[in-house]
């Protein structure tokens, strides 16, 4: 089959290799399939000094004061999470072997027609009920012309002109070390399509090899309305986003496998102006940090552009970020809208739903990020607290069952967002990983605060049911953790650790009275840490200033 792509021909062949069947375009050497992050920079970037730049960046966070503002729109690409893709019966597994789940519909070979899958239909009422949407109870598909080697039909099909939602809105809250602040930001529609296969090209730039498994999977897009300003909003809109489709189940939302993939408009213009600037679109971001960093970098060019009287060179075009230079780049210019020629995709009917349909998903709908982080808020909890609570389902499941146990929500937070999330971060598990229960958690904190241990031995206690399993009254008599709280216990060890230390003491009462820590510390290590610390420092002090 030949395929004629931008300039010169290029030759579609199969062939296999040790890791799978790959679909193989050849092309020239210099072709300009894929531009090069250096020679584009060579030919788009402004001659401006680099002073200049960082100047620019650093001015970024103050726009206002400069006389400009930046306005932001994101497009998000959502992958579901069904068992087969949209409209055949293939599965899909990312890292599966190259053209390994492919069949003759996803390959697009004449005469097969798609099948919907109802999965993603509820997938998409989810979402669309999640993001505050208007549900439209008849909608349908369309096909979305366009040619590309990793496209088998030559068109997508999507959703044009009736969407499955729409007019929405998400509510969120902007890290305490940004500044915090609620912020709400409009969704314009939510709508299904098929994603395309992928493209791996060689190092040398020769040819490209074509893996159609991701072929036919099922997307949701979800548009935002411009509401943006600035780089850490943008980067929270899309971990909100992130956040809720992992709430509802309907994606794994992980950026490093392609699952959610944010395209991110910017343009700037003079605060009061109500029209719009050029928009450039920006892609090849992998993170949330790396969002926020190319949009920063991006408004600060645009900025410096306007101020030296370069605005005609910000003009509608694709950028790539790249990591390591910390710039965007020219991908491919816009020289004007692309005409995708939609129309009604034949082979597939209306999509037309029940009111008690949508009741039915509404209910069983999970709480959703944002009732969560209020109803933490109203718990007294600090929005640092409720922040980190709430940023992953299963630490805020843990810790909502470790209240029903009836611990306190401030001891049981203070342990989940210290001791146990270092020990996750160290050994990189997620808190369902562990061992830990929240009913031992909450044994846990009843033990200290009844005085049957240390928080110190409790922290012994936590490490090893993070990694063993277990009860803390089981560890506590495994390994005899009882704290000791006996009066004539604790004196008796005061009282030796003082006799042997005469220097010490003679100091301390020579007014150097930070040694009393060194004193507790003593007896500490001779009841191997079981000493009751607020009877400990009581008896101690008596001791130390008897004479």
């Amino acid at each position: 089959m030949a395929l004629t792509l931008l300039r010169g021909m290029r030759t579609s062949i199969p062939f296999r290799s040790n890791s799978g069947m790959f679909f193989t375009v050849l092309r020239p050497q210099l072709s300009r399939f894929t531009t090069r992050a250096t020679e584009s920079a060579q030919a788009t970037e402004p001659k401006a000094a680099p002073k200049s730049i960082q100047l620019a960046t650093k001015e970024a966070a103050e726009q206002k004061t400069q006389g400009f503002e930046a306005v932001i729109g994101i497009e998000t690409h959502v992958q579901l999470s069904t068992v087969t893709k949209a409209f055949c019966s293939c599965p899909y597994n990312y890292g599966s072997q190259p053209n390994s789940t492919i069949c003759p519909t996803c390959m697009g070979h004449p005469g097969t027609l798609p099948v919907l899958n109802e999965k993603v239909i509820e997938c998409a009422v989810k979402l669309g009920l999640a993001l505050n949407c208007e549900i439209s109870m008849t909608s349908k598909f369309d096909r979305k012309q366009y040619f590309y080697p990793d496209l088998p039909k030559g068109y997508q099909i999507s959703q044009f002109d009736i969407p499955i939602a729409k007019k929405g809105y998400v509510d969120l809250d902007l890290p305490v070390e940004f500044g915090g602040g609620h912020r709400k930001f409009g969704i314009t529609r939510v709508h299904m399509e098929e994603d395309a296969g992928k493209l791996l090209h060689s190092e040398s730039g020769s040819y490209s090899q074509v893996d159609l498994n991701r072929a036919g999977v099922p997307l949701l897009e979800i548009v935002s309305e411009p509401d943006m300003r600035t780089g850490i909003e943008a980067a929270e809109y899309g971990a909100e986003l992130q956040r809720i489709v992992r709430y509802l189940g309907v994606s794994n939302g992980n950026m490093q496998e392609g699952s959610l993939r944010c395209d991110v408009n910017v343009s700037v213009r003079p605060v009061g102006q109500s029209e719009f600037g050029t928009k450039v679109e920006i892609k090849n971001m992998n993170s949330f940090s790396e969002i926020n960093r190319a949009i920063d970098y991006e408004i600060s060019r645009q900025i410096l552009l306007h101020k030296e009287g370069q605005a005609d060179q910000i003009v509608q075009e694709t950028r790539l970020w790249d990591e390591s230079s910390q710039k965007t780049f020219t991908m491919r210019k816009k020289e004007g809208l692309a005409d995708y020629r939609y129309f009604p995709e034949p082979d597939l009917p209306e999509v037309v739903l029940t009111a008690d349909y949508i009741d039915e998903i509404s209910k069983s709908m999970p709480e959703l990020p944002e009732a969560k982080r209020r109803r933490y808020e109203n718990m007294g909890l600090s929005m640092q607290d409720v922040l980190f609570l709430a940023n992953d389902d299963n630490v805020a499941h843990f810790f909502d069952s470790t209240l029903e146990h009836g611990a306190d929500a401030k001891l049981a937070c203070n342990w989940i967002m210290g001791d146990i999330a270092a020990y996750l971060k160290n050994e990189k598990l997620s808190i369902n990983e562990t061992k830990l229960t929240p009913l031992e958690l909450s044994e846990l904190i009843a033990s200290i605060k009844n005085g049957t241990i240390s928080g110190k031995i409790g922290k012994e206690i936590l490490v090893e049911l993070i990694a063993k399993g277990g009860t803390v009254k089981g560890v506590i008599e495994e390994k005899d953790l009882v704290q000791i709280a006996d009066p004539a216990a604790i004196e008796a060890m005061v009282d030796k650790v003082i006799a042997d230390n005469p220097k010490q003491l003679e100091q301390y009462r020579a007014g150097k009275t930070k040694l009393q820590g060194f004193f507790a510390g003593q007896v500490m290590k001779a009841s191997k840490g079981k000493a009751n610390p607020v009877l400990l420092n009581k008896i101690l002090g008596e001791k130390l200033n008897a004479n």
